[in-house]
């Protein structure tokens, strides 16, 4: 009997970021699982070939959603399943998390739908302090800024960004800049079958004055772990969205990130469901944590 056959899925515009992906097929190797990488738009692929398709890095489809989607209900034994991938790739779940009761960032959503000023615009702004300005279907920082609130000139760029964005069709978020990333870090907790891997914190991605990116931004890390607020945060966030989504069973992979609050305490930022970069490398042991999660859903 052949060893079980698993596809790792990438996008074509950045091999860069895909080191990973060596170190996670030797370690499946070593649970006799056959693992290759493909790009998810080669048409060439047979992906009912497969015993299991997995997610790595589909970093594209912010601006091809709707074949990315596709894509993904057309492909069998997917992980994480595309009914996941509808809902984790609009920032608007992030309405939902609240209304299960987790902290997120206050968040001012505009809809293309409605036609509004730039005055408009002007009153929706934060009064105080420096904000950011994101569509709600992108991945890593692809269309985000930060702006600072005292400078007149920047308002009036992030209006003439939030206008083009909903010319555009995109829906549109307005988020508080909150400080303590600058010095406390952003953390992101790992889960491979609901059960924790490993954490790590990154640095702070936004400067002030940070242009609206079209490309994917390098994460960068630094030393640290999650502590028990965190995680604590973390794991009640993926309890939240698997009671959303109506899944019993766990997801294959999650990336949770928070920054503190306000008020000191935690808040989600993001639950990466779709393309998260994970870092196994980075981790004593998180690579072998992700093969013998692929490895179980094989044989379960």
């Amino acid at each position: 009997m052949s060893n079980p056959r698993v596809a790792l899925v990438i996008s074509e515009d950045h091999p860069s970021f895909n080191q990973d992906n060596g170190a996670l097929v030797e370690a499946l190797a070593k649970l006799n699982v056959e693992a290759s990488v493909h790009v998810w738009t080669d048409k060439s692929v047979d992906w009912a070939g497969f015993d299991l398709v997995v997610l790595r890095s589909t970093w594209d489809y912010g601006s091809r959603r709707e074949e990315f989607l596709e894509w993904a209900k057309s492909v069998p034994k997917l992980e994480n399943p595309a009914s996941v991938l509808v809902w984790n790739t609009d920032k608007e779940y992030l309405k939902t998390m609240a209304e299960k009761g987790i902290p997120t960032i206050r968040t001012v959503w505009l809809d293309p739908a409605r036609h509004f000023s730039s005055q408009a615009i002007h009153t929706r702004l934060p009064a105080f302090g420096d904000f950011v300005i994101k569509p709600t279907i992108s991945a890593g920082s692809q269309g985000v800024a930060r702006y600072q609130e005292a400078t007149a000139t920047a308002r009036t760029r992030a209006i003439n960004q939030v206008r083009d964005m909903l010319a555009a069709g995109n829906h549109v978020m307005i988020q508080p800049y909150l400080t303590s990333v600058d010095h406390e870090g952003e953390t992101s907790v790992v889960f491979f079958n609901g059960e924790y891997s490993h954490s790590f914190l990154k640095s702070a991605m936004l400067s002030r004055g940070t242009a609206p990116s079209e490309i994917y931004v390098e994460e960068s890390l630094k030393d640290g772990v999650a502590d028990e607020t965190f995680l604590d945060l973390a794991r009640k966030s993926l309890s939240a969205a698997r009671e959303i989504l109506g899944i019993e069973d766990e997801l294959l992979y999650a990336r949770v990130d928070m920054l503190p609050g306000e008020e000191g305490l935690p808040v989600l930022l993001e639950i990466e469901l779709v393309e998260p970069r994970l870092f196994v490398r980075r981790h004593p042991g998180a690579v072998e944590n992700y093969a013998r999660a692929i490895a179980a859903r094989l044989s379960a």
